[in-house]
């Protein structure tokens, strides 16, 4: 199947052709003619397989068909997205689409001064790209009118639950004429997002060109076992080792985002942190300079793990596996895009264990295991003392079992009811206990 046959335009076609692009992903081909045919629809695929394009090509050109005499339009399109990273990316192709069928369209999210938003809606615009809770705001304020949106997209929905937007989302859904189009495209189908479907879309077609909850084949993936103290000296070995020029490296937390970032500087290799603690202006800086390849590693959180559309990322590295196994799926997803290859490596270390089987029960296989040899495996068990020697690498040794020697009666320990407290002795010199007196050790 080709674009042509998908019915687009020449504009639309001539786009496509400067983006590279000459056939047309699964998702796109199936769900632009679904579009086109003003049904809803419910999409499932995995993250990087087209999703934007196959929402941005079809609404773009029905909004074209008819183009409102007015010079300060009202939005006729609304695009919902999680992060302001994904808002950014989706406006950038909603832009590059429809100015060449002079369509207009902004972006609104949080973190930035909302008075440059308001003068944008003010001026006019046919598509607004924007995260729920910022939107929201603009429709309280009074700032924004969507009541001629003709099409409602929520793209990467099962996210925007995973953050607890579902209460704005359906705010928002208040705003709207109750005629429209939507269409819902998530990573991953849950319970959830089949609740969501039913509460806004109306009779939708559904259409998953991939088993639900499935990485990318694209990216091979790969799980070193580590201690957590060796994390940072196996990054570091597996940067300069491998010669990795463009890495991306997931944390937890914004802590532990800063203090990784600091710690490979001091190892020499230049890196950056983007969580949202961070403003806009220096997570679009930082982004950007990744992207051109000033910097070596971008160290992130979970904001990121959603948004970022970086052309030919190699490699993708989870420092910290996270606390939803969902969220490992999205994150590896920023690799093997578009037909582009990838590697994806997980550094476990035990504590994390747990966390590795629910993904690998999400994803229904186990991820091969890989070691270095410069970072051997420990097994500390329980009741095991490991210490080193100065003949070579730390040993195990069975710590011996003291025999226990009987004590004099006026030292001997006292021995614990099952209540905790410890029993009394006939020891006439022993003082009374105090009253009131905790016993036992908890």
């Amino acid at each position: 199947m080709s674009f042509e046959s998908l019915g687009l335009r020449a504009e639309l076609l001539s786009a496509i052709a400067a983006q590279g692009y000459t056939t047309p992903t699964p998702i796109q081909s199936r769900a632009i003619p679904v579009i086109f045919e003003g049904c809803d629809l419910l999409a499932g695929a995995q993250t990087g397989t087209g999703k934007t394009a196959a929402f941005a090509l079809p609404i773009v050109q029905r909004l074209s068909e008819k183009i409102p005499p007015q010079k300060r339009r009202r939005p006729r399109a609304l695009v919902l997205v999680p992060t302001r990273e994904l808002a950014a990316q989706v406006s950038e192709q909603m832009q590059n689409y429809g100015r060449r069928l002079s369509l207009r369209s902004t972006m609104i999210y949080g973190g930035v001064n909302i008075q440059a938003q308001i003068e944008r809606l003010y001026r006019g615009v046919d598509i607004v790209v924007a995260t729920p809770g910022r939107l929201l705001d603009h429709a309280q304020r009074g700032t924004i009118d969507l009541s001629k949106i003709e099409f409602l997209v929520l793209d990467e929905a099962d996210r925007m639950l995973d953050l607890g937007f579902i209460d704005d989302i359906l705010q928002v859904a208040e705003y709207l004429p109750e005629k429209r189009q939507n269409l819902l495209f998530s990573a991953t189908y849950s319970k959830n997002i089949k609740e969501l479907a039913d509460e806004l879309l109306d009779q939708p077609r559904r259409v998953e060109v991939a088993r639900s909850n499935l990485a990318a084949d694209a990216v091979t993936q790969m799980v070193y076992p580590v201690e957590k103290s060796r994390k940072r000296d196996m990054l570091s070995h597996l940067i300069r080792k491998g010669e990795w020029n463009q890495v991306l490296v997931f944390t937890r937390t914004r802590y532990g985002a800063d203090k990784l970032t600091a710690e490979l500087l001091f190892d020499g290799i230049k890196a950056a942190p983007i969580h949202s603690n961070k403003s806009q202006s220096i997570r679009t800086r930082t982004l950007a300079e990744f992207k051109k390849g000033e910097l070596r590693v971008l160290v992130a959180t979970d904001v990121a793990a959603r948004g970022l559309d970086i052309v030919h990322l190699p490699h993708v590295v989870n420092y910290e596996l996270p606390q939803v196994p969902e969220d490992y799926v999205h994150r590896i997803g920023r690799t093997g895009r578009a037909g582009e290859n990838g590697v994806a490596l997980s550094l476990v270390c035990p504590a994390e264990q747990p966390l590795l089987a629910a993904i690998e029960k999400l994803l229904k296989y186990a991820i091969p295991r890989e070691t270095i040899a410069e970072f051997p495996q420990m097994a500390v068990k329980r009741g095991v003392k490991v210490s080193k020697t100065s003949n070579g690498p730390s040993k195990a040794k069975q710590k011996p079992v003291k025999t226990a020697k009987p004590a004099a009666p006026a030292k001997q320990k006292s021995m614990k009811t099952r209540t905790g407290r410890p029993k009394k002795t006939a020891t006439a010199a022993r003082p009374a206990p105090k009253t009131g007196r905790r016993g036992g050790r908890s």
